[in-house]
């Protein structure tokens, strides 16, 4: 498994941007597909956005869709989520996980969390 911790997140207002960063501890991260997810208060936690190991292929929800853009930088074991646009719907915890790929979608590492909170 990797280590992962997210940051960035933060109190803006709609219209704002943000970038969030997930580090990621261990060697091995090159070889994880990584994805942000988001959990908004009395919600499920929803998929927002992920990308394979070399970052050739991306996958984003509908809801972020032309605003979010994920990528990452394998020399420094970093992924991130440029947001755009950012609307008070956005306002959750996200989440950084790391999967052995992103088309079969099972997450097994997760960060903790960062709040992003959108104001109108």
């Amino acid at each position: 498994q990797v280590q992962l911790v997210e940051s960035g997140g933060g109190l803006v207002q709609a219209g704002d941007s943000l970038r969030l960063s997930c580090a990621a501890s261990g060697r091995t991260f090159s070889s994880y597909g990584m994805g942000w997810f988001r959990q908004a208060p009395g919600k499920e936690r929803e998929f927002v956005a992920a990308i394979s190991w070399s970052g050739f292929k991306t996958r984003y929800a509908d809801s972020v869709k032309g605003r979010f853009t994920i990528s990452r930088d394998n020399a420094k074991n970093t992924v991130y989520l440029r947001m755009n646009s950012l609307k008070p719907e956005d306002t959750a915890v996200y989440y950084c996980a790391a999967t052995q790929s992103i088309d079969v979608g099972i997450y097994d590492s997760w960060g903790q969390g960062t709040q992003v909170t959108v104001s109108s």
